[in-house]
């Protein structure tokens, strides 16, 4: 499915903890699907960036306005477009509850996940990003896997980029 071929995919979520390529995959993703990506981190408000930056975890009550402004995001491209893919970490179930809640029950989730090793590496290796390697550990703290959720696949981040993709991509359109 190329970049003209858009067709109805609903909203989705590339989610996992910091590193684990959100940003490369979803964009990637919303590319072969023709919709548009909506990336999560530039909606964060500034003291949550700050923060971040400075090395403090984000609290519930710090990314609430985040997520009610990704879940917004994600309604909005679905409604105009047919769907839309974001990246967005949605850790917690009630994140991903409250995501589901703004941005319609159709929402999906593809989760990336990997070893502490292979997401440390790739975090100290990135540069220009707000988000420290030191906060690692805080995220992976505070990812609650999806058990008995609907609508989320999980991939493994050690597969190429357009592996994921694809997966991806066959999910989501139903040609698995």
């Amino acid at each position: 499915m190329g970049r003209g071929s858009h067709q109805a995919v609903g909203p989705v979520v590339v989610m996992g903890v910091s590193g684990s390529g959100k940003s490369l995959i979803g964009t990637m993703l919303a590319e072969r699907l023709g919709v548009p990506f909506i990336e999560g981190d530039r909606l964060h408000p500034e003291a949550n960036v700050a923060k971040m930056a400075s090395g403090i975890p984000l609290s519930d009550e710090d990314r609430w306005p985040w997520l009610d402004r990704v879940g917004d995001e994600l309604a909005a491209s679905t409604a105009q477009r047919g769907g839309a893919v974001a990246a967005c970490s949605a850790l917690r179930k009630s994140y991903r509850d409250r995501l589901r809640g703004l941005a319609g029950p159709g929402l999906r989730f593809v989760l990336l996940s990997g070893s502490r090793d292979l997401l440390l590496a790739r975090m100290t290796r990135r540069r220009h990003h707000f988000m420290p390697a030191s906060l690692l550990d805080s995220q992976l703290a505070t990812l609650e896997l999806p058990k008995e959720e609907e609508g989320i696949l999980a991939i493994d981040v050690a597969a190429s980029p357009g592996s994921i993709v694809q997966e991806a991509c066959n999910w989501l359109t139903g040609s698995a």
